[in-house]
């Protein structure tokens, strides 16, 4: 049996005569103090040493943070199990959902967004509500099984999120020609954020005047997520309604895409709507990058294969982010993706892309990507014969899992359990030794009354998604326990007693302060994963679904539609 490198080895057992034991001193001693020898100094230090570490060790468990262990690579832990469903905690995932729908239907039903400290909802428009939040929980209701609660919010809807409309159009059965229509309604008020010269969308579109919007704050420019993030959803559309209108627009935003310089398959963020041409600008997978890279593979495997130009697309953005961005951290060799950042040459004076260590949460979804792409999403044995990989498979099939242990670290490791916004990763391994954790919360400043916007945690799916992801596709059950954890975080220092979970201001903060929101995604997404986590295989299989960037489920699908 293979030994760990800390293990204590036994020692050799002495050969040589034992060397005898010291003379007694003499009765009589001089007079002055007692001198105790250097031995006896010696032990008591030792004693004071080890009641210290035993103190600090207890101080840790107890207000310190606590970092995911080595568990998963551990030679002798049982590494796969049959994908059954664990009912027990299905049961207490579903009892927070119920505790979280329940308070939204209650206080604000029909609002946007839900305010579970105050009680009460708000809109996202001044005009009323356009029915975020009720579409966005449609299909979680069906899957869960909340059939009265469905049909109140069936019952309400008005317009809003296309993948949920669609989604709970096709586990409706695709009966429900209301779903369909709204769908057919939202898309048609969303084309003209299309009239563009170059085909790439503005970033907003008024519904109600069927007009597109840019985004000002952004000096008019249109994310590369923004633009790579209803292929999916128009697609399917175009096949259920037999109109190429929507097919056409989204397609025409990957051949713009596909037509500009990018650094071996990675983007800038931004890009010109008028022109289609990228803008001089971050490099990241977070915060308006996320869904593009996302979304590469999934159009390849949602039209059944038919596209391989968007499997070439994911193959070569997953090859240049673990050439540029895919880093190791300063003690524990976590593996975590950086950004690259334009800033000015002090010597030259010309800009040029700096590697900052930072990492949102958000791109805690490329673990799932990287694990889908390695086994063709799910459609290999599980667990598969890694052996019959190919060097490309190997490599994304051991970084995704690799990242995902990163993601559960940043939940872990916190005073909470529960992981903040965005984390930056030590270079130097003496500052991750002192501070005990290999990454550390920017901006953050003791003479400042609030806590850095970067420690929220704010109920995000992204870690969630990645292991229910990386469950299905290896059988080891080591996703299950990491799942359990967070959601037991989620439970202590989320959960409110009158009803709904909040987010939480200061993830190293204990007692936690709430924020007065629990986002949409905490039902729609978050709640969802931990949910099909502990499902059985059958429940939304990947061989059959692609989940969209908001975890609503669509089907699988051979193009009739002529485009």
């Amino acid at each position: 049996m293979p030994k760990r490198k800390d293990a204590q080895q036994p020692q050799p057992r002495r050969t040589e005569p034992a060397r005898p034991a010291p003379a007694r001193p003499p009765a009589a001693q001089p007079s002055g103090p007692h001198k105790p020898s250097y031995w006896r100094l010696a032990f008591i230090f030792l004693r004071i040493a080890v009641c210290a570490g035993a103190l600090y060790v207890l101080y840790q468990k107890l207000h310190g943070p606590a970092p995911v262990t080595d568990e998963a690579d551990d030679p002798e832990r049982v590494t796969f199990e049959p994908i059954e469903r664990d009912e027990h905690r299905r049961q207490a995932i579903l009892d927070a959902f119920k505790h979280s729908y329940e308070a939204y239907e209650r206080d604000a039903f029909g609002f946007d967004d839900y305010h579970p400290i105050s009680h009460k909802g708000s809109n996202m428009s001044p005009a009323g509500p356009v029915g975020y939040f009720v579409i966005d929980s449609l299909d979680s209701l069906l899957l869960t099984g909340l059939k009265d609660e469905y049909q109140r919010a069936r019952d309400w809807i008005t317009i809003r999120v296309l993948g949920g409309l669609l989604s709970a159009y096709h586990l409706s059965g695709e009966k429900d020609q209301m779903l369909l229509d709204k769908a057919v309604d939202l898309a048609d008020r969303l084309l003209p954020a299309f009239e563009t010269e170059s085909g790439i969308p503005m970033s907003f579109a008024n519904l109600a005047k069927r007009t597109g919007i840019l985004d000002h704050d952004n000096r008019g420019l249109t994310s590369v997520a923004e633009a790579g993030t209803l292929q999916l959803e128009f697609k399917y559309l175009s096949q259920l309604t037999g109109n190429p209108i929507y097919w056409q627009k989204v397609e025409k935003v990957m051949e713009v895409i596909r037509a500009q310089p990018h650094k071996d398959g990675l983007v800038p963020i931004f890009m010109r709507s008028d022109t289609g041409d990228f803008v001089f600008s971050d490099i990241r997978l977070g915060s308006r990058g996320d869904s593009y890279y996302e979304y590469l593979y999934k159009q390849f495997v949602q039209t059944n294969g038919t596209e391989p130009v968007y499997r070439d697309m994911h193959v070569q953005a997953m090859d240049g982010i673990k050439r540029h961005l895919l880093k190791r951290s300063a003690t524990r060799d976590l593996v975590y993706t950086s950004e690259l950042l334009p800033r000015r040459n002090p010597v030259t004076g010309g800009f040029e892309m700096a590697d900052t260590p930072k990492q949102d949460h958000l791109v805690c979804f490329l673990g799932a990507s990287l694990l889908l792409g390695a086994t063709d999403s799910n459609r290999l044995p599980v667990p598969p014969d890694e052996s019959l990989f190919t060097d490309a498979q190997l490599d994304d099939w051991y970084a995704g899992k690799a990242l995902i242990k990163t993601c559960v670290d940043t939940y872990t490791s916190s005073k909470t359990g529960l992981a903040p916004e965005i984390v930056n990763f030590y270079t130097s391994p003496a500052e991750a030794r002192r501070n005990h954790r290999e990454w550390f919360i920017n901006s953050r400043k003791l003479t400042h009354p609030d806590p850095p916007i970067d420690a929220r945690n704010i109920l995000r799916p992204e870690t969630a998604e990645s292991l229910f992801v990386a469950y299905r596709v290896t059988g080891d059950p080591i996703y299950r326990t990491w799942g359990w954890t967070i959601f037991q975080a989620f439970e202590k220092h989320c959960r409110l007693p009158e009803g709904g979970y909040a987010s939480v201001r200061d993830v190293d903060q204990v007692p936690v302060e709430h924020e007065d929101r629990m986002e949409t995604f905490w039902i729609s997404e978050t709640l969802k994963y931990l949910f099909l986590l502990y499902s059985e295989k059958e429940v939304i299989p990947l061989q059959d679904y692609t989940l969209n960037t908001e975890a609503h489920p669509l089907p699988r699908f051979q193009p009739t539609v002529a485009v």
